[in-house]
């Protein structure tokens, strides 16, 4: 009987002591923060799509992909609603913060808009707030809006504000991502016309979602999307970074 309690005994500390030693959990998260061309949609606004919602999709299983963009943010309100300290609550060694703010930072008339100055300081708080918990923050680059001038030349919309996000990259060694280099090459090449395929474009009637139809220059529909979340995927394996490791073949 003795025997059976020592041995009872020993089980239970063996279950407890493994509790404390088996590793953690290998995975890893990637956060994705910034607005509304990155954030995930609600039904209602189907056909329109974030390239974020995509994104998700190109991962092996051990990669999941947190989607805390939202529509209308810019640098400022993400941290004034404590969606910022939300992710900082969250994150964990060895995960990814991928950063794209701009299009709502440089509309002056918003209330939510930043100067110059402010943008700056922003990112490089999250830069540094994100890597105070050994993860990988990465900068992006707003993603280009469809605005061609009526010669048909794409005009550069967020010049100065992506060239911010370039200086902090530089300045704060962090990898970026310039999709609004990439994106803008990508409509160049398709041209006028034919880009408007990459955006909620639709005739009065062909989506119940949106009766009048669209022509939005700035949001994408599902296959925008995937394009956009391709162009990103790409500049993750160019970079060489860790995260690439874990692209499945298909995003190719």
């Amino acid at each position: 009987m003795i025997g059976k309690i020592q041995k009872l005994k020993w089980l239970l500390f063996t279950v407890v002591f493994m509790s404390f030693t088996l590793p953690a959990d290998k995975g890893i998260t990637v956060y994705l923060v910034g607005d509304s061309t990155m954030s995930q949609k609600q039904i209602k606004a189907y056909p329109e799509a974030g390239w974020g919602m995509p994104f998700a999709f190109f991962f092996k299983p051990e990669v999941r992909v947190d989607n805390r963009a939202q529509n209308g943010r810019s640098t400022k309100s993400f941290l004034k609603e404590d969606r910022w300290s939300s992710v900082m609550d969250s994150l964990r060694e060895g995960d990814y913060v991928m950063i794209q703010f701009g299009h709502n930072d440089e509309i002056q008339t918003k209330k939510n808009a930043t100067t110059e100055a402010e943008f700056r300081t922003n990112l490089i708080r999250f830069v540094k707030d994100a890597r105070s918990k050994k993860a990988n923050p990465v900068l992006i680059t707003a993603v280009a809006r469809r605005k061609f001038d009526p010669a048909g030349k794409l005009e550069d919309t967020h010049r100065v504000y992506s060239e911010i996000v370039r200086q902090v990259s530089r300045e704060t060694k962090v990898p970026l991502i310039d999709l609004d280099k990439r994106s803008q090459a990508l409509l160049i090449e398709m041209g006028p016309e034919k880009s408007k395929f990459l955006y909620n474009h639709l005739m009065p009637g062909e989506h119940p979602n949106y009766p009048n139809g669209s022509e939005d220059d700035t949001h994408f529909n599902e296959f925008g999307a995937r394009k956009m979340a391709q162009l990103v995927l790409a500049e993750i394996r160019s970079l060489k970074l860790g995260l690439a490791d874990h692209i499945t073949v298909k995003s190719k």
